[in-house]
């Protein structure tokens, strides 16, 4: 019942309530008419707001036609409205010296400002003009075409980037999760006017949405601009939609993906499907990815480069969504050693599945997480995401303590249980460099 009365998407429309904290440092959600939540953080001692419009709309919810629709209205929206040009959004926020700027995800958008805290209001203003009132004009939408196709070259363009979104198709197979954010060659290349402006009418509703603001902020005074901005647009008692829950049907995934490429380094991805954020277990495999490979003292890094001078980055990485996730090691080297850092790797991960980490190693994970989450919310950007990411992710909020304590509650036996039930998972390597085939890949890949 906890979770339940403070859940965001059960809360009715005109009601706030106080997430966490107290007085005039507290967290409070109110659902506005039409569905639309709004969460503030005051962050005492700053000068600066943060305002970020947060749709749980991404590229899972694409159809094949539509591949890398949402994306494309990322560049879109800063194109044009009623009352802006291209032209004014620009000047209006250079004037100021902010920072507007969006950015797309497999299952959400953020449309975000950057101010100085005076400036609020235009940040505020702003952000509602693109993301309620976009025109999406088809000159707009031909002009930037060439933009994401170029955004797309540059992606093939570096083997990292290419390498990520060749394990992540990999794992994941042809499902939604498994397709680039940025979409394909044909898909952009045949994206019209009505298709991606129908995506958008269709998909940015009110219910979906979260504004969250941080900062020197006040809680009222966001709501009356808030109020302003969008006027007859709040209406309707409409509760705010629940968060994204399922059970994703994957294929089946693939053993190996080769994309050959003519570098000088050979770019490595080993890994296996992980766990969905919902998942009780993600606080462990926190402390575990922060081990195992989050640092200079992790267990890869001392085994792949201290100790054996095969490869200069080798890190791991977690990806969750809300009903998949995938665990992964990067290493870059040169050709020849690929076999070996291989080897290597999959000894390691070996290693820890059968006998876990040692105490140390544990506290050196959770100590990490601790750093990382704190230090990470000393600006009130990072403050803004961090309330809106939750508040559409989960539907709830998560104050830092806490985090901070289901962290702290990590021991050496859960992060042991993980590690033997996820490493010995099936794992997928994925490789770009210069090989022609798989049977050109040395030995232990």
């Amino acid at each position: 019942m906890k979770k339940q009365t403070r859940a965001g998407y059960l809360q009715r429309p005109g009601t706030t309530r106080i997430l966490g904290g107290t007085g005039d440092a507290a967290v409070r959600r109110t659902v506005l008419p039409g569905g639309l939540r709004v969460v503030t953080e005051p962050v005492p001692g700053v000068r600066s707001a943060s305002v970020g419009i947060w749709v749980a709309v991404g590229s899972r919810d694409e159809g094949r036609p539509q591949a890398g629709a949402a994306h494309y209205l990322e560049h879109l929206l800063f194109k044009g409205t009623a009352k802006r040009t291209a032209v004014d959004i620009a000047q209006e926020i250079d004037a100021v010296g902010g920072e507007l700027n969006a950015f797309t995800a497999k299952e959400h958008t953020c449309y975000y400002a950057h101010v100085l805290d005076r400036d609020l209001p235009l940040a505020i203003d702003m952000l509602c003009d693109v993301v309620f009132d976009a025109l999406n004009a088809k000159s707009d939408v031909d002009v930037e075409r060439s933009v994401v196709l170029e955004e797309i070259a540059m992606r093939d363009d570096d083997p990292e980037d290419l390498l990520h979104e060749l394990f992540t198709s990999a794992v994941l197979g042809d499902h939604p999760l498994g397709r680039s954010v940025l979409g394909t060659e044909d898909s952009i290349t045949e994206m019209t006017r009505a298709r991606v402006n129908g995506f958008y009418r269709r998909s940015y509703e009110m219910p979906k949405m979260v504004i969250a603001a941080a900062g020197n902020v006040d809680h009222g005074r966001v709501l009356r601009l808030l109020r302003k901005a969008l006027g007859d647009r709040l209406d309707g008692d409409v509760l705010p939609a629940p968060p994204r829950t399922g059970r994703a049907r994957l294929p089946k995934q693939k053993p190996l993906a080769l994309h050959t490429d003519d570098t000088e380094q050979a770019h490595l991805l080993m890994g296996c499907r992980g766990f969905d954020r919902y998942d009780d277990r993600r606080f462990a495999l926190g402390v575990l990815n922060a081990a195992l490979g989050g640092g200079m003292s992790s267990r890869l890094f001392q085994e792949v480069r201290e100790r054996r001078g095969l490869a200069y980055s080798v890190y791991s990485a977690t990806t969750a969504y809300s009903d998949a996730g995938t665990f992964s090691v990067y290493a870059g080297c040169t050709p020849d050693r690929l076999g070996e850092v291989a080897t290597v790797i999959r000894g390691v991960l070996a290693g820890v599945a059968a006998d876990g980490l040692t105490a140390d190693e544990v506290e050196r994970g959770r100590g990490q997480l601790r750093g990382g989450l704190v230090l990470g919310l000393e600006d009130s950007a990072s403050r803004m995401s961090r309330i809106g990411k939750i508040e559409l992710n989960y539907g709830r909020h998560f104050t830092v303590e806490e985090t901070l304590e289901r962290i702290d509650a990590v021991t050496v036996d859960d992060v042991a249980e993980l590690a033997a039930e996820l490493l010995r998972r099936p794992l997928t390597t994925a490789v770009v460099g210069p090989y022609d085939s798989p049977e050109d890949l040395p030995d232990g890949v």
